[in-house]
């Protein structure tokens, strides 16, 4: 039961969560509701869901995921709006074909876009990936806020493997320098269909520069995405010239 909610279907599990369709009376409108899952509910992960939907509320972007409300009693539940499309993840995996260069420089632009803001409001994401970013008609918002937190040091193993920066994996300092690591990971995937650490062995090696794997995109485009994957945080860009080179790789 979700109070002032009728559900309408359950959409998905997660490892922790339950993931519903829900209408709001008093919105008059559909809404998703994520709440814990009954066998995975204790205060740490309810702290952690708390987490993410107080920041939500308080930030106002076009490409992240608005929060409409937080039910505290009788187990927390977020109320997020309800956002048509589908996961970058899903659209790579049913395309025969691999992403347009203009279409991956668009995707590009707007997740520098809400991480710029992020950023600004001292908060990391930390999960940059493509499940985590949804596309519609040339659109794209991030989602899942749920590991955000402030730079710092990191605890090791908190995020998804084969997109963590090196200094992720490690357990290091994060910075946003990371979060630019996730945004080349994820490109380099709408890129080429494929992840550029399917066995999540990025401490062993660099990833492959992008134009040995897909030579006739633009030079601007795939120039961005290899500085972003840069193994030293400190070699690579700030989250605005990768932004600045997809820009450029848009035509007129």
């Amino acid at each position: 039961m979700i109070p002032g909610y009728e559900i309408v279907e359950h959409i998905s599990r997660s490892k922790t969560l339950d993931v519903y369709d829900v209408y709001s009376e008093h919105r008059d409108c559909r809404c998703i509701a994520k709440r814990l899952r009954p066998d995975m509910d204790n205060e740490r992960r309810r702290r952690r869901l708390r987490n993410e939907a107080r920041l939500l509320l308080r930030l106002s972007h076009p490409h992240i995921v608005r929060a409409y409300e937080l039910i505290e009693r009788p187990v927390p539940v977020l109320i997020l709006e309800t956002l048509t499309g589908e996961t970058l993840g899903h659209l790579i995996s049913r395309s025969r074909r691999r992403l347009a260069a203009e279409d991956v420089a668009f995707l590009g632009l707007h997740v520098c876009s809400a991480l710029h803001y992020l950023h600004a409001e001292g908060v990391l994401h930390l999960d940059l990936k493509p499940s985590n970013v949804v596309t519609d008609n040339g659109q794209a918002k991030l989602l899942d806020l749920s590991i955000a937190r402030p730079r710092g040091r990191g605890k090791r193993g908190v995020g998804t493997r084969q997109y963590m920066a090196p200094e992720q994996v490690r357990g290091g300092m994060l910075s946003e320098a990371t979060d630019v690591f996730g945004v080349g990971a994820t490109l380099f995937e709408a890129a080429t269909g494929a992840m550029p650490f399917p066995g999540g062995d990025q401490l062993e090696r660099r990833a492959a520069r992008l134009r040995q794997l897909r030579p006739r995109l633009p030079r601007p485009l795939g120039d961005a995405i290899d500085s972003a994957l840069e193994p030293d945080p400190a070699a690579r860009p700030s989250v605005r010239e990768p932004a600045d080179s997809l820009d450029a790789a848009i035509p007129g």
